[in-house]
């Protein structure tokens, strides 16, 4: 794992540097060696803000934490990045991907699944209506959205509720 350390409106100190590639180095049993992780450190009026990005095939591991202390920023930021590198795993492995970034040791456990699961399945069948009568309808259930069939277009269409008030509609783009 190749670590790049770049200081903004901050004194980058050889403690400071220590205390990064200290945490970071908590990721070398997911990452390869030839892995590149980009850290910025940043501090205005006293938030302290670390940025650190890891291009992957295929995407970018990208994670930016702010607090008061920049010890406990990088604290943030790491554990985040091993939650992301988990679920990168995970997606890569249902997928059948290569993870050329990753270590084989990593791909081959097993880690706990943060796969989406849904748990509910509503159905219920859709009359075709316009698009104030949903919106009135919407309001009846209490509801911040409605999904609906378009009297003028047959397609499926969802009318929901802004936080001024106002009433959108999201129709599909053919």
């Amino acid at each position: 794992m190749q670590i790049t350390i770049t200081g903004r409106n901050i004194d980058l100190t050889e403690g400071l540097k220590a205390a990064v590639e200290e945490r970071l180095v908590k990721l070398e049993r997911y990452l390869s060696a030839d892995t590149q992780v980009n850290v910025t450190l940043d501090s205005q009026k006293g938030r302290n803000k670390m940025e650190v990005t890891i291009p992957m095939k295929g995407t970018i591991l990208r994670t930016e934490q702010v607090s008061d202390d920049m010890y406990v920023t990088i604290e943030l930021a790491t554990e985040v990045l091993e939650r992301q590198l988990i679920k990168y795993k995970n997606k890569m492995v249902t997928h059948y991907q290569s993870g050329a970034n990753l270590k084989q040791e990593f791909i081959d456990s097993d880690t706990e699944d943060d796969e989406i699961k849904i748990v509910r399945t509503k159905r219920f069948g859709m009359k075709p209506m316009f698009a104030e009568d949903a919106c009135v309808q919407m309001e009846l259930l209490g509801h911040e959205f409605f999904v609906f069939r378009n009297a003028d277009t047959d397609e499926v269409n969802v009318v929901y509720k802004r936080k001024d008030g106002a009433y959108g509609l999201i129709e599909p783009e053919c």
